[in-house]
C-alpha cells in the first residue's frame, strides 16, 4: 500500500470551510526530554502482570545493555540506551514474558556494540540469544524503498518470525518508538521510514491482530509523508469533538442505562477514529469530510458471547437500524482473530452512532492481537507452538512464510505479501461445509488453489451455488462453491495468473507454468540427444551421462536434457562429454547448402517415418512447439524444425523461404514428423492471400466459404491494391493439407475472387 498524494479536488473537499492548512511541514513544539526509567520501575512494570517475573534476570540486563551502550547517543542527543528501554516499556504495555522484556533491552547489542552472541547466551541462556540473533540479523540490513531489496529484507523478517514470534513483536515495538521520535531523522531518510512502516510495518500489525499499534504507525507516517492533511483532518477532529462532547457522554450513559435496566451489565465508551483511517475513506470515497457518518464508534464490552448478543436485541430494539451496516465476526472470525458484533443505529439525535459489541477477551485481542495471548503462564510452552494452536493470525503468518518457497524472485514474493496485507476479506464454502477465508475481489481461481494446489492446477468450471459459472467469477460472502476438476490438465493455462487475486494462486500458476515449460524443454532435449546418439550409433545411457555431469556443468540429467530443448548446450556436446572420443560430422558451409536442400526434396517424395524423427502433435503436445510465424504448417506438409534457443521448436513446410535464413546453421535443424490421431482432430494455422474483387458482400462470400468448410478465422487484414481489387491476407485454422486445399478450390470457384493461393511464411 504505497501512500498516495491525494488530488486537488479531494483537497478542497477536505479543507472546505476550514482555515488555509500550513503548507510546510508542521511545526511541532519541542518535547521536554523525559526521564529515563529506572530498573526499578521496569521491575514494577512488569510485576504488575506477570507477579512470578524474574527480577534478577530484568535487572541483569538492563545493566548490562547500559553498560554495553555507554556513552552512545542517538540523533536526538538523548543517551542511546533510552531507545531499547522505550521499546522494552511499549511491550510490557502488551504485557509480554520476560525473555521478551530482555531481548528488547538487548536487541542493539551485538550490533552496535563488543557484545557477542556467545557472551549473552552464557548470560542470558540461549533463548534470549536466539532473539537477539534474530533481530540483529534484521538490523544488519535495514528496508529501504527499493523494491527488490526491501522484498530480500522482508523475507528475512518473516523467516526470523517463522522460529520465533517474538520477534516481531520486538520489531514493530522498536518501529513504534523510532516512528516516535522520526522527527531528529534527516528529512530524506524520514520520508522513507515513513513510506516503508505504512507499507509494510503496519498492515502487518494489523495482520496481527495489534490494532492499537498499527493505527498508532499508520498515523505518524501520515503526518510525516501528508502533513498538511493531517493538519486539516486533526482541525476538523477536535472542532468536531468539541462540538459533540455532551453528545458523545450521553451516548454512553443512554447505552450503559437501556443495558443494565434490561439486567446487562456492560463497559461502555466512545472512540474517535484516527487521521490516517478518514483520510483513507475521504481518498476512497471521494467524500468531503462533512459527509462521513462514523467519525465516532462505540464499544460494548460484556462478560460472556451469549450477553453480546442479547445487547444486540436491546440496541436493535431501542433504535433504528441503519440497513446494511450488519456484520458478526464472532460466529465468523476474521483471519487475525478479531472478534466482534458490528452494528450501526439511529440514535440520539438523530445521529449515526457504531456499535462494536464485544466480551473482555475480545477486547484485549482486537487492540493486542497476538500480543494478547499470555506467554508468561506456566505450561504455555514455547509462543511459537502455542500459537500455532491457538492463533489464527499467526497461521496467516506461517502460511505467508510457505510461498517465500514459491516465489521466483524476491519482487515477486513482496508483490504476494502485500496483497495478502491489505485485502479484506470475504468467506465461502466447499460443498463439504469447509470455510475458505480469501481477500476481496478474489474469484475461482483462488478459491480452487485455496483448497489446495492440485485442485487449482487441475481446475476447467466451476458451479457457484449450484450454477455453472466461470472460473473468473468474483465471489461473495456465502458462496458455495464446488471446483470441477480434470486429470487430463496438469498445468493451468499462464493467463489465470493476471486473473488471480491471491498471492498463494499467483505464485502456483507461476510455478506449475514453470514446471511445465521445463518439462517440455526436458522431454525435446531428450529426443534431441537420442535422435543425434541413434544416428552417431551410439548407445546413450542415463547411468553414463549422470558420471559427465560435471563436464556439462549441471547437476542433474534433467537440467542436460531442459539445457539441451532450451539450445543452451548442444547435443554433440553432451555426446562429447560422455564419449570424449566422440567426433561430429561436419559440412562444409556450401555443401550444408545443397546437403539439405537435396535431403529435404527427397523427403518431399514421401512422408518421413524416420526413427529418429522428431514426432509433432500440435500446440498442446508434450513439446515446446510452434508454427512458423507467417504462414504456418499443416498435416500433409513436408515439414523441418528449427531450434530456437530459449523459444523451442518452430516447425516450417519445406517449401518456406524462411529456411534460407537458417542454412548457414545445420545444427538448429531438426528431423520431424506428423504424429497426428484420426480420433482427436486438432486444427493447424495457415495462411491464404485472396485478390477479390472489391464489391459490397464480396467478404461475406469469402467468409462464408471457410465456415462452410469447417475453417476457422483467426484473423483477416485487408488492403487496397487498385480502385477495383483488394488483396485480403486471412489466418485461418484447418485439420490437413486436403482440408486446406478443398476450402481453396471452392474459394477459386467464386466470382468475386480473381485470385487465391496459399503463403508460405
Amino acid at each position: 500500500m504505497v501512500y498516495r498524494r491525494r488530488r486537488p479536488t479531494q483537497m478542497q473537499a477536505a479543507t472546505e470551510s476550514v482555515a488555509v492548512a500550513p503548507t510546510a511541514p508542521v511545526a511541532r513544539p519541542a518535547k521536554p526530554r523525559a526521564r529515563m526509567m529506572r530498573q526499578y520501575d521496569l521491575v514494577e512494570r512488569v510485576r504488575s502482570y506477570n507477579p512470578n517475573t524474574n527480577e534478577d534476570l530484568l535487572n541483569r540486563a538492563y545493566v548490562y545493555a547500559m553498560k554495553a551502550h555507554g556513552s552512545q547517543t542517538r540523533a536526538s542527543g538523548d543517551p542511546y540506551f533510552s531507545h531499547p528501554l522505550e521499546v522494552a516499556a511499549i511491550l510490557t504495555d502488551l504485557k509480554l514474558d520476560d525473555a521478551t522484556i530482555v531481548a528488547a533491552l538487548l536487541h542493539d547489542t551485538i550490533e552496535d556494540t563488543e557484545a557477542t552472541r556467545a557472551e549473552i547466551d552464557q548470560l542470558f541462556g540461549p533463548e534470549i540469544g536466539a532473539l537477539v540473533e534474530g533481530l540483529t540479523k534484521l538490523k544488519r540490513l535495514e528496508l529501504v524503498s527499493r523494491e527488490a531489496k526491501q522484498a530480500e529484507n522482508l523475507r528475512k523478517l518473516l523467516l526470523a518470525i517463522a522460529d520465533d514470534v517474538r520477534v516481531l513483536l520486538v520489531k514493530l515495538a522498536d518501529r513504534l518508538h523510532n516512528m516516535r521520535t522520526l522527527d531528529f531523522v534527516p528529512t530524506e531518510s524520514r520520508r522513507r521510514i515513513a513510506e516503508e512502516t505504512l507499507d509494510i510495518y503496519a498492515p502487518l500489525a494489523g495482520r496481527m491482530g495489534m490494532q492499537e499499534m498499527r493505527e498508532e504507525l499508520e498515523d505518524l507516517s501520515f503526518r510525516t509523508l501528508d502533513p498538511e492533511a493531517y493538519a486539516v483532518v486533526m482541525q476538523r477532529l477536535d472542532a468536531l469533538a468539541e462540538r459533540n462532547r455532551n453528545l458523545i457522554g450521553e451516548i454512553e450513559d443512554q447505552l450503559s442505562n437501556n443495558l443494565r435496566h434490561r439486567g446487562l451489565g456492560a463497559r461502555v465508551y466512545g472512540r474517535r477514529k484516527k487521521p490516517f483511517s478518514i483520510w483513507t475513506k475521504m481518498e476512497r470515497k471521494s467524500v468531503g469530510f462533512e459527509q462521513l457518518s462514523d467519525i465516532f464508534g462505540f464499544r460494548v464490552v460484556v462478560n460472556d458471547i451469549e450477553a453480546c448478543y442479547r445487547a444486540l436485541g436491546i440496541v436493535h430494539t431501542t433504535w433504528p437500524v441503519v440497513p446494511g451496516r450488519f456484520k458478526d465476526y464472532i460466529s465468523t472470525p476474521k483471519q487475525n482473530d478479531y472478534r466482534s458484533i458490528h452494528t450501526t443505529v439511529i440514535g440520539p439525535g438523530n445521529q449515526r452512532v457504531e456499535l462494536q459489541i464485544r466480551t473482555e477477551a475480545m477486547d484485549q485481542i482486537a487492540e493486542r492481537g497476538i500480543a494478547a495471548h499470555v506467554f508468561y503462564k506456566e505450561g504455555v510452552g514455547s509462543p511459537t507452538e502455542f500459537l500455532k494452536r491457538e492463533s489464527n493470525a499467526f497461521a496467516w503468518l506461517r502460511h505467508t512464510i510457505g510461498i517465500l518457497s514459491e516465489s521466483a524472485n524476491p519482487e515477486e514474493f513482496l508483490e504476494h505479501t502485500k496483497l495478502e496485507l491489505f485485502h479484506d476479506q470475504v468467506f465461502c464454502f466447499t460443498p463439504k461445509g469447509k470455510l475458505i477465508a480469501l481477500p476481496r475481489h478474489a474469484n475461482v481461481i483462488d478459491f480452487a488453489y485455496a483448497v489446495h494446489t492440485d485442485v487449482g492446477n487441475s481446475a476447467v468450471g466451476c458451479k457457484i451455488n449450484g450454477k455453472f459459472a466461470p472460473l473468473s467469477s468474483e465471489l461473495q460472502n456465502g458462496d458455495e462453491v464446488e471446483v470441477l476438476t480434470s486429470e487430463a490438465q496438469s498445468a493451468p493455462p499462464s493467463a489465470w495468473e493476471t486473473l488471480a487475486v491471491t498471492g498463494k494462486a499467483r505464485a502456483a500458476i507461476r510455478r506449475a507454468t514453470r514446471t511445465a515449460v521445463r518439462d517440455q524443454y526436458v522431454g525435446l532435449g531428450r529426443r534431441i540427444v537420442e535422435r543425434l546418439f541413434e544416428r552417431a550409433k551410439i548407445e546413450y545411457a542415463d547411468d553414463k551421462l549422470k558420471g559427465a555431469l560435471p563436464r556439462l556443468a549441471r547437476t542433474s540429467i534433467e537440467d542436460v536434457m531442459a539445457a539441451v530443448g532450451r539450445g543452451e548446450i548442444k547435443a554433440s556436446h553432451v555426446a562429447r562429454a560422455m564419449y570424449p572420443d566422440y567426433k561430429e560430422e561436419r559440412v562444409a558451409r556450401y555443401g550444408v547448402k545443397k546437403g539439405l536442400t537435396a535431403k529435404l526434396k527427397e523427403k518431399s517424395s514421401e512422408p518421413s517415418r524416420s526413427p529418429v524423427a522428431i514426432p509433432i502433435r500440435g500446440i498442446n503436445s508434450d513439446l515446446p512447439v510452434k508454427f512458423a510465424p507467417n504462414g504456418g504448417a499443416v498435416p500433409g506438409d513436408r515439414i523441418v524444425g528449427i531450434v530456437t534457443p530459449g523459444e523451442g521448436i518452430t516447425i516450417y513446410p519445406i517449401q518456406s523461404p524462411a529456411l534460407k535464413d537458417f542454412e548457414e546453421e545445420p545444427e538448429r535443424w531438426l528431423d520431424v514428423r506428423w504424429d497426428i490421431e484420426d480420433s482427436a482432430p486438432q486444427r493447424f494455422p495457415a495462411r491464404i492471400k485472396v485478390e477479390n474483387v472489391n464489391e459490397p458482400g464480396a467478404l461475406a462470400q469469402i467468409a462464408t466459404v471457410i465456415a462452410e468448410h469447417d475453417g476457422n478465422i483467426d484473423n483477416i487484414s485487408m488492403q487496397r491494391r487498385s480502385p477495383d481489387f483488394t488483396e485480403t491476407t486471412i489466418d485461418l485454422e484447418v485439420y490437413d493439407l486436403k482440408h486446406l486445399s478443398a476450402i481453396l478450390a471452392q474459394l477459386r470457384a467464386k466470382a468475386v475472387v480473381a485470385k487465391v493461393e496459399r503463403v508460405n511464411g
